[in-house]
């Protein structure tokens, strides 16, 4: 059985070493030592995926703050929106007033607009994060420090039929078992009630949601949490299991990388709506997915209801025929996108008529795509969503193959989760303004020299998920010390590199929307005098490597279906040759044919084709040493050479970059060439 996979029940670790430590660093920082604490063990349980997860649960801590006014004040420093326990900081704690927060104890209602203006306006520091949607809840409850967390096992016992009065035998007489409420200061309320009938208790088990814990001593909180998730972890393994029935295995005659672009193309309802996937499997979910009866156990909910605005209510799930290929199974998962659109719509429907206000409904694609024997693709705005929709996936299919293994799962009515999801304070954790670029898959080769680089940078500054190719490994190594984002060896003039290459780029993202083409090498010599090797090898890099990519680039944007761009690093030799320069000319005028030819033969598909033609720009093709030698054949100085345009001005790196996000986001412009040179009349086009 799944749960019993894990031998151990939950650690607890604190340690006092460590935490002198936390109270000495942060003293130095102007912190006080319960500020300290606070941070301490909210970073113990948030790193623990098993108790916290992406944002989930909340911490706080009571304490006195002098304002600028000189006066002390007593303070709820609580966790702020967009802070994470894994990682939080002193800042990721605002600190609000307590006085107005307790003067509302007896306010029979609060809106939800009206309590977070409130929690805002009574901050020490109005820089501050918005302060966490259970303020109140942490403020009513008379204990220095509140711990709140979504452990799994909680959620294990609490998720069932029944759950009620199992948590009642397994927690004791020091917990409150709470029924059900969202979030905000009705629940705020009913933990008052319940606080002010029962003063004894130390703990509170929230139905379907989490678990509380609080104490006037930091580690006494924290300890209180490892002991009572603890307790629920040995109830379950107490109860007798059973393995979820599995579907019979079966093999399929396509691979991930052939999967992808149609899963992403397919969650687009239109062409502009960009959606990043990531693909994962392991042991646990592979059981999740596999089970018979996976149709039923993951329509019924999430683990916790904050998940449904990552994860949506339910997931997509497919079942691939026996060797099934590429084609069927295309067709099969358009019906189920077609199916799941209409349930989600269906849904909407029904629970918006309950809706105390209007509604407007989200779009209708899954976040969660389940596919049986093969996988789960996640699915988010961008990398970080899509594996965040992942990992809340991987919670859900634990929880609730847990339960499956005792009971059957249960949670909250369709219409509780629905409010959730609708909740305008939980959309507002991730509906932050969209950048131009956002959900676009974005592969740069060459992209470790000086224009690569700065139209990588260019690219990630409007949201882009951008994609570093490059062959120089020493280079590409040094480049991924210094940056997150995925950085591939790529030999670009090997069409089996290249596919290696693009292979992993839609595991990991689902596909390509902009392909810039931008490796390249500058051999010189007079053209009659030259070797064929040298020549041979001008035109792999120069010519033959952007045919490598964009052939690729090309039979995943079709399978797409999205639209598509390719932008070649063209250059003014492909139409104003320089003396002594036929090895790198001859090539570039080859790619501005190439670069046309793409326009012509996939402008039906919305894929258009455009390049820059760039002159003297330093970089490291364009070496000093080579700048003297180009400045040698034309009889000019280096600084001459380099201004030796109409604007008398050097073209930069950056200019570049610039061109290239200009022709990738001129959605109506095709088989067009950018000149990026300052003023070159011989070299411009018509």
């Amino acid at each position: 059985m799944l749960i019993s996979l894990r031998s151990f029940i939950l650690k607890n670790n604190w340690s006092k070493k460590i935490a002198k430590k936390y109270i000495k660093k942060y003293e130095k920082l102007g912190f006080s030592a319960d500020l300290a604490l606070r941070v301490y063990t909210t970073r113990l349980l948030g790193r623990n995926k098993e108790l916290v997860l992406h944002g989930g649960g909340n911490t706080s801590v009571k304490s006195t703050i002098k304002d600028i006014d000189g006066k002390k004040y007593k303070v709820l420093c609580v966790k702020g929106s967009g802070w994470d326990m894994a990682d939080i900081e002193p800042p990721g704690l605002p600190a609000v007033k307590l006085e107005p927060l307790l003067a509302l104890k007896n306010k029979k209602y609060l809106s939800d607009e009206d309590m977070v203006a409130y929690q805002k306006r009574n901050l020490i520091d109005i820089k501050s994060p918005n302060p966490s949607v259970e303020t109140f809840l942490h403020a009513f409850l008379p204990f220095k420090y509140v711990d709140h967390t979504h452990a799994d096992a909680v959620l294990n016992v609490t998720n069932r039929p029944g759950g009620l009065n199992f948590c009642k035998k397994i927690f004791g007489d020091k917990v409150s078992i709470v029924p059900y409420v969202m979030p905000g200061f009705m629940l705020a309320k009913k933990i008052h009630e319940i606080y002010t009938k029962n003063p004894n208790i130390n703990c509170l088990i929230l139905m379907n949601h989490g678990i509380f814990t609080f104490a006037n001593d930091c580690k006494e909180a924290y300890d209180l949490m490892i002991k009572y998730v603890s307790k629920a972890e040995r109830a379950v393994k107490k109860l007798k299991s059973r393995k979820i029935k599995q579907i019979k295995k079966f093999s399929t005659k396509f691979n991930i990388h052939e999967v992808a672009p149609i899963i992403r193309g397919l969650l687009s309802q239109n062409k502009d709506q960009k959606f990043v996937i990531n693909y994962r499997l392991n042991k646990n979910l592979k059981y999740f997915i596999n089970g018979k009866n996976v149709k039923s156990y993951s329509s019924k909910g999430t683990a916790t209801p904050d998940h449904v605005i990552r994860v949506k209510p339910f997931p997509l799930i497919i079942t691939p025929k026996k060797n099934s290929t590429i084609e069927e199974f295309k067709r099969t998962a358009k019906k189920a996108f077609e199916n799941y659109q209409k349930k989600y719509i269906q849904y909407f429907n029904i629970n918006h008529k309950k809706a105390k206000d209007k509604k407007v409904m989200l779009d209708t694609s899954p976040r969660v795509i389940l596919i049986q024997n093969v996988g789960m693709f996640s699915v988010g705005k961008d990398l970080n969503a899509a594996k965040i929709a992942g990992d809340l996936t991987e919670t859900n299919a634990r929880v609730i193959s847990s339960v499956e293994e005792t009971s059957t799962y249960k949670f909250i009515p369709e219409k509780d989760l629905f409010d959730v999801e609708y909740w305008s304070l939980e959309q507002a954790k991730i509906k932050k303004k969209k950048k131009l670029l956002e959900g676009n898959v974005v592969v740069v080769t060459g992209s470790t020299g000086t224009i690569g680089f700065e139209t990588y940078k260019m690219f990630k500054s409007y949201g882009a998920e951008v994609v570093l190719l490059d062959n120089n490994l020493d280079r590409l190594t040094e480049v991924q010390s210094k940056i997150k984002d995925l950085c591939i060896h790529c030999d670009v003039t090997n069409k089996k590199s290249v596919r290696k290459a693009f292979k992993q780029i839609c595991e990991k993202f689902g596909g390509i929307d902009i392909l810039i083409s931008n490796a390249g090498a500058a051999p010189g010599g007079p053209i009659g005098e030259i070797s064929d090797e040298i020549l041979r090898k001008s035109f792999e890099i120069n010519f033959f490597s952007h045919q490598n990519c964009a052939s690729e680039a090309v039979k995943i944007m079709k399978k797409q279906n999205t639209n598509g761009c390719l932008l070649f690093n063209i250059s003014k030799q492909s139409v104003n040759p320089g003396k002594n320069f036929g090895p790198y000319g001859l090539p570039k005028s080859a790619l501005l044919s190439l670069c046309k030819q793409y326009a012509v033969d996939y402008g039906s598909y919305g894929i258009r084709s455009n390049g820059v033609n760039a002159d003297r720009i330093r970089s490291g093709l364009m070496t000093d040493k080579m700048i003297k030698t180009r400045a040698k054949a034309r009889a000019l100085s280096t600084d001459e050479y380099m201004k030796g345009n109409l604007l008398l001005n050097e073209v930069k790196a950056e200019d570049v970059a610039k061109a290239f996000f200009h022709l990738a986001t001129s959605k109506k412009t095709t088989g067009a060439v950018l000149t990026v040179d300052g003023g070159n009349i011989a070299a411009s086009l018509r």
